[in-house]
């Protein structure tokens, strides 16, 4: 698995509009196919904010069972959609 595959797999779904947030790991399995049951069931827990395991934190538990992503994207994926969006001007 690439680094941060997952990751940027979620990041994408939101920015296309196919995974809207908050989301639960049922719309994740939806909107991000081809991971392990593992993955979708432990991921969005794992890096959440406050996790206990010092894992990197990406989504924000807003209500039970209910994630969106912390902003800014990391790994550089905000630069990417930067270069979106200056590629449609």
């Amino acid at each position: 698995m690439r680094k941060h595959e997952v990751y940027r797999a979620i990041v994408k779904a939101v920015k296309e509009g196919r995974l809207k947030e908050p989301f639960t790991k049922e719309d994740f399995r939806r909107a991000c196919l081809g991971f392990g049951e593992g993955t979708y069931n432990a991921f969005l827990w794992k890096h959440r904010v406050g996790n206990l395991d010092g894992n990197t934190e990406l989504f924000e538990l807003v209500e039970p069972g209910k994630f969106r992503l912390v902003r800014p994207f990391k790994y550089g994926l905000d630069d990417d959609c930067q270069k979106e969006r200056i590629a449609l001007i």
